[in-house]
């Protein structure tokens, strides 16, 4: 991977589909989430430097540290960009006029997509929580492992980072599957077989970056992950208010769609969405400018 830190955040988009289903969830997390977008911006927002010379040395520092072989933050942004899935761009190409209004889901989209069917879905939902963890440790420097250190830091996420796992809770979780979305999946995934999981192009790209020896204690740990975020996303849940009709009432001031095609938002969302990345990327500027900050 060649690009630095800084393209990166300055190739995210102020607008789009990801942009805007993000912001379809600021109904559960009111003003939480702020589109940082534009590497100098961003120095400026995290640090409140504006000197223009310490700045470009922020910036220099934070791009060193990216592209630093002996750092993780390349791995985690790889894991970000992974989990988002290949498929993703076909739905995405379909859908790309011009964004501005409201994305309407398009006849063509139901024409050639349909949901994904609900194990499918969950092994889906898992492999995304254990590389939030995993990334979490990359970009922190600590073990993969380090499940306790990770569930102890879930209370204090906030901005990219609290938004990438309330669109978790819900885009991944809430809309496709349904409200007792966490203990279906608890259930299915200690109903699984190892061959269930290598059919999935996803798990086996990732599969080296999960820790475990031999597939079944990697399978192991992932149902331990998810058994330990469980508990954050039902009591997000709960304490927000969240349901599928506030947030899909929201969502419909961004993406135009009737309520008879429900059943298509997830996968719509699924396809044409890399909130993955676009907030992992913004993760990323912001661990790396608050450690260059301290470095220059």
């Amino acid at each position: 991977m060649s690009e630095t830190i800084e393209t990166l955040v300055n190739d995210l988009p102020i607008n789009s589909i990801t942009v805007y289903a993000l912001r379809g969830l600021d109904v559960v997390t009111p003003g939480e989430w702020n589109n940082l977008v534009g590497f100098e911006n961003t120095i400026k927002v995290v640090t409140g430097e504006t000197d223009p010379e310490f700045v470009q040395q922020i910036a220099d520092r934070a791009n060193e540290l990216y592209n630093d072989p002996n750092e993780g933050y390349q791995r985690a942004m790889w894991l970000y960009r992974t989990v988002d899935k290949t498929d993703m761009a076909l739905g995405a190409a379909a859908l790309a006029n011009k964004v501005g209004g409201k994305i309407p889901l398009l006849g063509s989209f139901f024409d050639r997509f349909t949901p994904k069917a609900d194990t499918a879905q969950m092994i889906d939902l898992s492999l995304k929580v254990v590389v939030e963890l995993v990334a979490f440790c990359y970009i922190n420097g600590i073990p993969g492992d380090s499940l306790t250190d990770f569930l102890k830091a879930l209370g204090e996420y906030t901005d990219e980072s609290l938004i990438r796992l309330v669109g978790l809770t819900c885009i991944d979780g809430l809309i496709p599957l349904g409200p007792d979305f966490t203990q279906l999946t608890v259930s299915t995934l200690n109903g699984l077989s190892s061959s269930d999981w290598l059919e999935n192009s996803t798990f086996s790209k990732i599969k080296d970056d999960i820790p475990g020896d031999g597939i079944d204690n990697k399978l192991t740990y992932i149902n331990k992950t998810f058994v330990g975020i469980r508990d954050w996303m039902d009591n997000y849940i709960d304490t927000n208010e969240v349901t599928t009709q506030k947030i899909v009432n929201n969502m419909q001031s961004y993406i135009e769609f009737s309520d008879d095609k429900l059943d298509y938002l997830g996968a719509f969302l699924d396809i044409t969405t890399n909130y993955y990345t676009h907030t992992g990327t913004q993760t990323l500027a912001r661990r790396l400018i608050e450690r260059a900050v301290n470095e220059v």
